[in-house]
């Protein structure tokens, strides 16, 4: 099966899982979000995670992946950034220094850092949300 064969496949079953998410939302009177999802917004047809990239898939949001790690939810590491953004911080040791001032750990710090990171690799649905945590 070649490369073009995987993407075409992905981009139909895309399109149907995007028909299937549009007919249950117009079941429920139409509403966008409060299905119990994050869903990427302005993805392709194609899931970038067909060549391992990061899923472009609606996430519940119930799903393992918005666990906070070591106690910082996104929300947290959201508000890190923007505090170490407000303060011209931009290296992680600047951020882990800032963290301590929140009375995090160290070394919570650090692996809430680089995990949420990894998780923003999974999923499209983790890197949006954490913008728009950001205020983008």
């Amino acid at each position: 099966m070649g490369l073009f064969k995987k993407a075409k496949d992905a981009a139909a079953q895309a399109a149907q899982q995007a028909q299937q998410v549009g007919q249950q939302a117009g079941q429920q009177g139409g509403q966008q979000g409060g299905d119990g999802y994050v869903h990427v917004q302005g993805a392709g047809p194609i899931d970038p995670a067909v060549m391992g990239g990061p899923s472009t898939a609606s996430v519940a949001e119930t799903d393992p992946i918005w666990e906070p790690i070591n106690g910082i939810s996104l929300q947290d590491y959201a508000e890190l950034a923007k505090d170490a953004q407000a303060r011209g911080i931009n290296d992680e040791a600047g951020m882990i220094t800032l963290a301590q001032e929140r009375g995090w750990d160290p070394a919570d710090t650090k692996a809430a850092l680089d995990g949420w990171v990894q998780r923003m690799g999974q999923s499209m649905a983790v890197g949006q949300q954490f913008r728009k945590f950001l205020g983008y």
